[in-house]
């Protein structure tokens, strides 16, 4: 029994079924999950050692190259990049993209920590991050006031987070711009050195006495009883008694040698908003989260936390992705209405009741591909609602061709039930034909690999299971509603519409295709050439991976010359403020200095701790439109390129991978300074290339740094060891955290107990006066007698790739150059360029991130011609048929290149995907003609005649599923998106082209090479 026949038959079940189908589609599309973007997975993992005070040249020799040696021998390690500064050292451990994240990050975890003991024992910190774009905030709050006490700032901002991590839905929430709280122990050298007192001597009584050391338990009575001890300090007072000597039968306590007080660690973070001095608290959401219904809690909990805020504070929602998500959803769902109503207009022709029948159809497709697409472990984002608006012009295609079969056997004078049978099973093949290149046409998509993949993959998905359920659609609701919805028409050759359709494609297209039959060479040749030429225009457009982000929203990095204080980067990024300030389409402006913003983007991740560092999140108006928002940045450039006392770079978010920048040329050599001054000459380079801008050469300076040159000899006769040297040293500078205190009164308030010499919290040369080192024997002996200070230049970075020192000068691409034009002038003039002997260069950026994206892709793309080729082959059992239908391919790039130029686009990630896709749906149209016309053959019509009466009978039902197909894209082709718009345009413009041409080049093939029958 043929599944039109089972639909009719048992049309209660058929309409249960129905109703069911679209009951679980709206329920599913109100509860599945929503996010802005598609979760993705990544294997990078930032491996961040903080030694505060070591130069990079000691950070790379007691601290990377130990690690880096452990981690390399791990099994499926992709690369190891390395970045040192002063005091920092992060390396990006990144695994080959099939590994298992949670087992890689616990190998990880596993291996540092066992490699902890063998490096420098005062590390202040060794973090092994995750990089999960599911760790974007998707709320940005500031605590604003301009005169509250740092302490009452901070007890308000741990209320707060105290009541978002309440959420369930919420992760991660964090408090930026907030220096740690210290109990600092301003030791006395000079008097430790009076009494003989050993600074480690003072260092181990404070650690011990703030240890909690339970003492067990008792039995007595028949109960046990739990011993509890002295326990660790309980207030400040006795940090301040602690005793650390005795002499002559009198105690010495810390407070005699010592200032012992609470403060705040030196500021590393300024965080302002709109120029206001503010804390920013930030939250993450969990996988698998609905972001409108999570947006309901914590704006309630928002909304009743600044009830309760004195009068001096205010909080400000800076920052709500749920707004960019539900502005973005809805914009998308108002496409879709609007593709809808386009899709209706083209189904005119089938006259009202079939166009109804094809609407039907709509819903019950989708709904079936959300449902699945939800079961697949999916959400609602926006590239899954774009597959599902890409979907809507290829969903109908099934039902139109099942529904104008139906129709026309109805007009030659078959019942309903005979028509929507017999009309159904006619077809059946070619629908199932059609719809298996549709999804073969999707499947690279699907199994892109690396990131690009994961990123792009919800799409296709979205695509091949609305397609898939539009096919089954089409076999079985549509002829059952054809039998209920479908009557006669009054005129034998249909409507009004219809008749008026047949009536121009008779006096116009059939007169065209007898003249190319006629002369069937020249028709082919004519196709060549126009074929040929538009593949000329290709270098014309040019290439690029992923387009700019047309968020209303924008970065601004300051840097300062190196080794700027934070306090003077601080005022060059008041002085951008101040200007920011006049600019009336900025809303909310973020400032972070010292620090990059918290991660508010899926592909850009904070920036870590840097003195001569600062970044400004910009947020525009809601209204600002991409162009306008472009226009701004250019202006911003030119205002600020160059600008006094710093480097400003306005940068817009990218969309798809991340990339440093488009142009990114690697050195790799092990010499620093001959790796310095090839930079030097590719930074030369760089600047005269036209479009390059924002330069950047890590290398470009060496920095000073202070050299304490130890007299050894002199150390060793009065019993120093240098290690004690070392130690002093650091801790009148950076602070020795020896223990921790946390008050009894308040959880929240934890302090870092730490040692220091008496000093502004930033410590100038005075430090080194008055400044004693122990001997062995506890004795003290004056700094000065044992070392002296000399400046010295030294490298203010380091930077590895896969163990070997290398040096990274990228760019990025001003407005009006392409990025393959410029990076390709890049290599040309790197390939001229002589290198020392043992070194050498590789293209990173976006070079390396195209090679990553469409690495294997190519065997993807093999194994679908092959696919095509395959169900081809099935379908007509004979490969000139097969060869007849992929003819069409090349006729759409005509109309996609095309359409590329003419809107000024580039042939981008997102156009290949659109070319990809167009093939399917040429190759879809194409097997209705062909399948007809051999049928025909079949019944003993004339090759000629069977030819040009197919082309006539389905130029109907293929004009009509490749307008509705241009109308479901329109929406996309117009929206202000540019990561999805291209694939639109290229789609819109190979549909026109393959419908135009092929509809004359394809009957041409069949007959020069005619399939047998």
């Amino acid at each position: 029994m043929s599944t039109a026949k089972f639909a009719i038959k048992n049309s209660q079940f058929t309409l249960i079924m129905v109703i069911m189908v679209l009951v679980l589609g709206v329920s599913t599309v109100l509860t599945m999950p929503r996010s802005e973007d598609p979760e993705m997975k990544t294997t990078v993992f930032p491996v961040v050692v903080i030694y505060p005070g070591t130069s990079p040249q000691d950070m790379e020799e007691l601290i990377v190259n130990p690690i880096e040696s452990k981690l390399y021998d791990l099994s499926d390690i992709k690369q190891i990049k390395t970045s040192i500064v002063d005091g920092v050292a992060v390396l990006f451990v990144e695994y080959t993209f099939e590994s298992d994240v949670d087992d890689k990050y616990q190998e990880l975890v596993r291996e540092v920590s066992a490699l902890r003991p063998s490096l420098p024992e005062n590390i202040y910190s060794i973090d092994i991050n995750r990089i999960d774009p599911s760790n974007v905030n998707v709320i940005q709050l500031a605590l604003i006031s301009e005169n509250a006490p740092r302490a009452l700032l901070k007890k308000q901002a741990d209320d707060l987070k105290e009541n978002l991590e309440a959420i369930k839905a919420l992760k991660d929430v964090e408090i930026s711009g907030l220096s740690d709280q210290i109990i600092r122990v301003d030791v006395q050298t000079d008097e430790l050195s009076r009494m003989n007192i050993p600074l480690t001597q003072v260092m181990d009584l404070i650690q011990s006495g703030s240890q909690n050391i339970p003492g067990g338990n008792i039995l007595a009575g028949g109960k046990t009883f739990s011993i509890k001890t002295t326990g660790n300090y309980q207030a400040i007072d006795e940090i301040e008694n602690t005793i650390v000597s005795s002499s002559e039968g009198k105690n010495i306590l810390l407070k005699d040698i010592a200032d012992v007080y609470p403060s705040f660690a030196p500021e590393t973070h300024i965080t302002r908003l709109n120029g206001y001095r503010s804390l920013f608290i930030n939250a993450a959401m969990k996988k698998g989260g609905n972001i409108t219904d999570v947006q309901e809690e914590y704006l309630s909990v928002i909304d009743k936390f600044k009830e309760n805020l004195p009068a001096n504070m205010d909080l400000v929602t800076s920052f709500d992705q749920a707004n960019n998500v539900n502005k973005r959803l809805s914009g998308l769902g108002i496409d879709f209405l609007i593709a809808v109503t386009l899709v209706l207009f083209t189904l005119l022709p089938l006259g009202l009741r079939a166009s109804g029948i094809v609407m039907i159809a709509i819903p019950l497709s989708l709904s079936i591909g959300i449902v699945f697409l939800h079961l697949f472990g999916y959400s609602l984002n926006q590239l899954s609602i774009v597959g599902f608006v890409v979907a809507l012009g290829l969903l109908v295609d099934d039902s139109i061709v099942v529904v104008e079969n139906i129709e026309r056997w109805m007009r030659e004078g078959y019942s309903k039930l005979e028509a929507a049978i017999k009309g159904t099973e006619q077809i059946t093949l070619a629908v199932i034909g059609c719809t298996a290149t549709l999804v073969i046409a999707f499947m690279p998509l699907m199994f892109m690999p690396e990131a690009a993949g994961s990123f792009i993959r919800s799409l296709p998905v979205a695509v091949i299971l609305s397609v898939l359920a539009s096919m089954v659609i089409a076999l079985t609701v549509v002829p059952f509603l054809a039998t209920k919805m479908l009557k006669p028409h009054e005129h034998p050759e249909g409507n009004k519409v219809l008749r008026v359709f047949q009536k121009i494609i008779h006096s116009t297209y059939a007169v065209v295709l007898d003249k190319a039959l006629k002369k069937p060479w020249k028709a082919v040749a004519i196709a060549g050439v126009i074929f040929i030429g538009s593949l000329l225009l290709i270098p014309i457009i040019g290439f690029s991976l992923f387009p700019a982000s047309e968020k209303p929203q924008f970065l601004i990095n300051i840097t300062t010359p190196d080794q700027s204080n934070i306090y003077y980067t601080d005022s060059i990024t008041r002085k951008i403020e101040a200007e920011l300030d006049e600019i009336s389409e900025i809303k909310y402006y973020s400032s972070n200095v010292g620090k990059g913003n918290p991660q508010i983007y899926y592909n850009v991740v904070q920036a870590n701790e840097k003195s001569d560092f600062a970044e400004i999140f910009v947020q525009l108006e809601a209204d600002i439109k991409a162009k306008d928002k472009v226009a701004l940045i250019n202006r911003l450039r030119e205002k600020w390129s160059p600008y006094p006392g710093a480097k400003v770079e306005v940068k817009d978010f990218e969309q798809g991978v991340p990339v440093i920048s488009p142009v990114e040329v690697k050195l790799l050599g092990n010499d620093l300074d001959t790796l310095q001054n090839v930079a030097a000459k590719v930074e030369q380079l760089l600047a005269s290339t036209e479009g390059a801008i924002y330069i950047n050469n890590p290398v470009q300076n060496k920095k000073t740094d202070i050299r304490v040159h130890v007299d050894k000899a002199k150390a060793l006769a009065l019993g120093v060891p240098t290690a004690y040297i070392d130690q002093t040293i650091r801790m009148a500078l950076a602070g020795i955290d020896i223990a921790t205190y946390t008050d009894p009164t308040d959880t929240h308030n934890e302090y870092k107990i730490r040692l220091s010499v008496p000093r502004d919290p930033y410590p100038d040369m005075g430090v080194f006066d008055n400044l004693y080192v122990n001997n062995v024997r506890g004795g003290a002996v004056p700094l000065k007698q044992l070392a002296s200070l000399e400046l010295e230049s030294s490298s203010s970075q380091i930077n590895h790739l896969d163990k070997i020192r290398t040096v990274s000068v990228n760019s990025f691409v001003a407005n009006g150059f392409s990025n393959d034009e410029v990076i390709q002038q890049v290599i040309d003039k790197m390939e001229e360029m002589p290198l020392p002997e043992g070194y050498r260069y590789i293209m990173g950026g976006e070079v390396e991130s195209r090679q990553q994206s469409f690495g294997g892709f190519g065997t993807v793309i093999i194994v679908t011609v092959f696919l095509f080729i395959a169900v081809l082959v099935l379908e007509f059992k004979t490969l000139k048929s097969t060869l007849i239908v992929l003819s069409v391919i090349p006729l759409g790039v005509v109309g996609a290149v095309l359409a590329l130029l003419i809107t000024g686009n580039t042939l981008s990630f997102v156009a290949t995907i659109g070319m990809v896709a167009l093939a399917g749906i040429e190759v879809k149209n194409t097997i209705l003609l062909v399948d007809f016309t051999n049928q025909l053959r079949r019944e003993g019509t004339e090759l000629n005649e069977a030819i040009e009466k197919a082309g006539e009978l389905r130029f109907l039902p293929i004009i009509l599923t490749t307008l509705t197909a241009i109308g479901g894209l329109l929406p996309i082709a117009w929206s202000s998106n540019p990561l999805i718009s291209p694939l639109a345009i290229v789609m819109i413009g190979g549909l026109i082209s393959s419908t135009l041409l092929s509809r004359i080049i394809t009957p041409v093939i069949y007959k020069l090479i005619p399939p047998k029958i």
